[in-house]
């Protein structure tokens, strides 16, 4: 609303203008940018139409998203997904009446069918089986609804990787995560809206937690655990006064800048990053420094053990605690091309306790149902053998494997959908990436449709041309 102050001459002095021409003329127009800045994030700008300006306001109890990434592509036969009459037809060729299900795939091997070398137990009152690989997670299987019948065409790591993260293929549209950070903003603004901390191979690099055609400020911002976020520290030789001056200054010129060339996306980005960085000055260290962390909750999430997974699921608790609203942990290394055993055991040590801890905290500080955790890879593996010896791996299969969801509303105890008696295809209730997206954002209380960006003319949206909303997924 405009008070009664107006702009031009009058009888008493000089010139007056309203609120709204000072903050567009004070600081070169800093004060219109962080008041709209400051309305998006409370969800109170609209446009000129009335309609809403994103940030949206979900309406589904999902607040915060936790996404353990399993870089490589775990294998679901070996973990979540038991099949017996794998374990007979161990060394035989895959019967034919699955073979000619198979696309036809150097990778996708029809002889050598190799038997799990894991053993399989029933957990929870759901009776959920799980593999011994994944025991502590295993204890929470009453709230976990394990999806088996995830599949897509895609037989190679990058290209899978941002199907699954981005929508799409081809590596260059925004991830999950800053869709989800464009759509509703970040809870807390004095830490970024989607912080990513990564571990192992990470074969799609930055296009898998990257902005794509999204403005450059939703892009992950990413955090070493052992170091928290880089350069936090105030330069030796400042104080806060001279760094905020400093600051101003930086920003005085790159707004002059913008002013003479137009909109620029990276820039823009960088203006912001200066301000949240100053900012995060003092909220980042507070809550990166575990030193408050009990010795019991340290050994909840077995950080003796697993020492950076340990840590970044200790992290993702308390980032969740205050307000991030995307927390990505990659943990890349299960590409088991040999010695599947080694490997998968390697990896689940390191994974398990600290994931199984993460759903035991959530859990007991009343986080978890506001929180939707996500467990899986870019694809599974194959039933057959990939080598020979004593010691043979599995070769990517697309074409059906297992993701997990917890908390955020999600039904526990269940299974959704099938593969087959080996587990090479889907046989039961096919879900692909784009349907898992457009489930997430359902659990989010957004309408797939609705988060959208115009990008050449087009409303692009995450799930690209649209994805079914698996709705037995939540209670």
């Amino acid at each position: 609303m405009r008070s009664s102050l107006h702009s031009g001459c009058n009888n008493y002095g000089p010139p007056v203008m309203d609120r709204r021409e000072m903050l567009q003329r004070a600081g070169m127009g800093f004060g219109t940018l962080a008041l709209t800045w400051l309305l998006g994030e409370e969800g109170m700008l609209f446009g000129d139409e009335g309609e809403p300006v994103l940030p949206m306001k979900g309406n589904g109890m999902v607040k915060n998203v936790v996404l353990l990434y399993m870089g490589g592509g775990p294998s679901h036969v070996d973990s979540w997904d038991p099949k017996p009459t794998l374990q007979k037809l161990h060394g035989q060729d895959v019967p034919e009446s699955i073979a000619k299900n198979v696309p036809m795939d150097t990778r996708l091997r029809v002889n050598n069918l190799y038997a799990s070398p894991f053993e399989y137990r029933r957990y929870g009152q759901s009776g959920i089986p799980v593999s011994d690989l994944f025991r502590e997670t295993a204890q929470h299987a009453d709230d976990i609804c394990v999806i088996r019948s995830m599949r897509h065409d895609s037989p190679i790591h990058a290209p899978a990787e941002y199907l699954i993260l981005t929508g799409s293929v081809i590596g260059t549209r925004p991830s999950l995560g800053s869709w989800l950070y464009y759509g509703l903003g970040s809870e807390n603004r004095d830490l970024p809206g989607f912080i990513v901390m990564i571990a192992g191979d990470n074969f799609g690099g930055p296009a898998g937690y990257g902005p794509g055609f999204l403005p450059a400020r939703y892009q992950g911002t990413v955090v070493n655990a052992a170091k928290g976020i880089a350069d936090i520290q105030m330069p030796a030789g400042y104080t806060e006064k001279s760094r905020r001056a400093q600051l101003d200054l930086i920003a005085k010129l790159g707004q002059r800048h913008l002013e003479r060339l137009g909109s620029d996306s990276e820039l823009e980005a960088r203006i912001l990053s200066y301000e949240m960085a100053f900012r995060m000055q003092t909220a980042a260290p507070e809550a990166f420094n575990l030193g408050a962390e009990t010795e019991e909750t340290r050994k909840l999430y077995g950080i003796d053990e697993s020492p950076e997974y340990g840590t970044n699921c200790l992290l993702a608790r308390r980032l969740v605690e205050r307000g991030v609203r995307f927390i990505q942990l990659n943990q890349g290394g299960w590409d088991a091309h040999s010695d599947l055993k080694g490997n998968h055991e390697k990896y689940a040590r390191l994974v398990d306790r600290p994931i199984a801890g993460l759903l035991t905290d959530l859990k007991r500080r009343g986080l978890l149902q506001q929180t939707l955790v996500i467990w899986g890879g870019e694809f599974g593996r194959t039933p057959t053998a990939e080598g020979s010896g004593q010691k043979p791996g599995r070769d990517h299969a697309p074409t059906g494997y297992t993701m997990w969801l917890a908390g955020g509303g999600v039904k526990g105890g269940q299974i959704i959908g099938a593969t087959d008696d080996i587990g090479y295809t889907v046989v039961d209730r096919p879900i692909h990436p784009n349907d898992l997206q457009a489930t997430i954002l359902h659990g989010l209380g957004i309408d797939q449709h609705q988060l959208y960006y115009e990008h050449q003319n087009r409303k692009e949206m995450l799930t690209v041309l649209g994805g079914e909303i698996v709705k037995e997924v939540f209670a």
